[in-house]
């Protein structure tokens, strides 16, 4: 398995919340600041096992994805345009409390702002629906 980077912040909300915030390709755009939207094949809400589907972009670029990994409530780890991209993932933290993490391959170690802005907007938005 190739080395990757993990970027991670705790957050005062349950680990359901912010999954469901992780899985939900609607949200995606809400804390993710690359993506301008994002479908599922057949319709779907969210994310699963094998999930394809497509993510647009914040400049217009259309980008088929498979989800390549799933542990549900756990994990999901996805390939954009058949590169391995950004691993997500929910641990609880105690205290209704849970840490969410991005991983990423080294080599995408720039990206790693990109994540950690997203975990920001995570925050904001599970600390506004409380």
């Amino acid at each position: 398995m190739m080395r990757r980077l993990t970027v991670a912040s705790t957050v005062d909300a349950p680990p359901e919340a912010a999954w469901d915030l992780l899985t939900n390709v609607a949200d995606w755009p809400r804390w993710g600041s690359s993506i301008a939207s994002a479908t599922l094949a057949g319709g779907a809400e969210r994310v699963g096992p094998g999930a394809t589907g497509s993510v647009t972009t914040i400049v217009g670029v259309r980008l088929p994805f498979t989800i390549t990994e799933f542990v549900d409530g756990v994990t999901w780890r996805w390939k954009v345009a058949g590169v391995p991209a950004t691993g997500h993932g929910v641990r609880a933290a105690g205290n209704g409390r849970c840490e969410v993490w991005f991983d990423l391959p080294i080599v995408a170690a720039p990206y790693a702002v990109a994540c950690r802005l997203a975990l920001r907007n995570i925050e904001n938005i599970l600390q506004a629906s409380r």
